[in-house]
């Protein structure tokens, strides 16, 4: 027991270490890459450095498993250049025992990582897509679904629209029974339209079988309400950016996400996407793990037999390829090409075999 823990805490302190400095180089190249992506704007230095530091935790949070790798590398190098390796091997453990306590370790990095980690950096992610966006337009373009139906809110600097429908296409093209309601600055609504349907183009709303109603003090409404076959309503949203304000999983706790994927089915959407990450950050915990043994498969060695260099590249090559077929099966999960399940957990459950197989030839041989 007292070997285990001797082991846990080493491999905990090698994994912190690497996250700060790690955290550190993200947040630094992100503070260049958003100054110069603002240059054009005025926008202080301080709001800059509030932006990297929104975005820099998702960054992070997608290179854990390169972060597990090189922490599980650390360790049994250190452990093979001290011979702790070797007197552990001579005390009779075996490769696998050995990794009893880095393994559990990294399963409750991984249980963290998706119950604290994902709600933060879905709200930091968040937070940090509508500041970016304001600060571009000086309005903010946001979207919720909720089981009223669609909601849209677009802005600049003449004002606020705010925009429900009770369902959509499955790309958010078009809106149908759509209620169009524009805030003046300084004041309440000033405008109201009702419409059939409402189809994004370039630059605006065409809007069918529409009424609208100018909202006045001391003005009938209702009597001088305006019938169109056909409106036009200007706006500075985009397909793509609507997509992205509803469409991006990681913008979304973990602990929601089940009841925005049955509020995505409810209003018309594919909620397929959101499916796959759902399941593939339930995954995360195993995936991480897997990451752990495959690193110690190529490192669990003593530094006299040489070589460490090679074993090292081979193990973050080895990673990265897993990581690489890992989004690569998310992708074909999100497109319809293969199941959820199979596209979240094949790669996690594969990566494990693969790391075991090559631990127990090594013990045999």
């Amino acid at each position: 027991m007292i070997l285990h823990l001797y082991f846990a805490r080493r491999f905990a302190m090698s994994f912190l270490v690497l996250t700060a400095v790690l955290f550190s180089l993200v947040a630094l190249v992100d503070l260049v890459d958003q100054t110069r992506g603002f240059s054009d704007f005025d926008i202080s230095f301080g709001r800059i450095v509030g932006l990297t530091l929104l975005n820099a935790p998702q960054t992070v949070n997608e290179i854990l498993p390169l972060i597990m790798i090189l922490a599980t590398i650390a360790l049994f190098i250190g452990l093979a250049r001290s011979s702790e390796l070797v007197a552990t091997r001579a005390a009779g453990r075996s490769a696998l025992r050995a990794l009893v306590a880095p393994v559990i370790v990294a399963l409750i990095i991984g249980g963290l990582a998706v119950s604290m980690l994902n709600p933060i950096v879905a709200a930091t992610s968040k937070r940090y897509s509508e500041l970016a966006e304001s600060y571009r337009t000086g309005g903010a373009s946001t979207l919720s679904i909720s089981g009223e139906g669609l909601w849209l809110r677009q802005g600049d600097e003449t004002g606020q629209s705010v925009i429900r429908a009770l369902r959509s296409n499955a790309d958010a093209s078009v809106l149908y029974d759509v209620t169009i309601i524009t805030y003046a600055p300084g004041q309440g609504p000033v405008r109201r339209i009702a419409a059939q349907s409402a189809a994004l183009q370039d630059g605006g709303w065409v809007l069918r079988n529409a009424k609208l109603w100018q909202l006045k003090a001391g003005w009938n409404s209702e009597a001088n309400a305006e019938r169109h076959d056909e409106l036009f309503v200007p706006s500075s949203l985009t397909l793509e950016r609507i997509r992205e304000s509803f469409a991006r999983p990681s913008a979304i706790s973990i602990w929601k996400l089940p009841e925005f994927i049955e509020q995505l089915d409810q209003a018309g959407f594919s909620s397929r996407q959101h499916r796959v990450w759902f399941q593939s950050e339930l995954a995360r915990p195993l995936f991480l793990m897997s990451m752990v043994l495959v690193a110690s498969a190529f490192t669990m060695r003593h530094t006299r037999f040489g070589g460490t260099g090679i074993a090292v590249l081979a193990a973050v090559l080895l990673g990265f390829g897993l990581y690489f077929i890992r989004s690569f099966a998310q992708i074909l999960g999100e497109n319809g090409q293969i199941p959820i399940y199979l596209a979240a957990w094949a790669t996690p459950v594969a990566a494990v075999l693969l790391a075991l197989g090559l631990l127990l030839h090594a013990e045999d041989g």
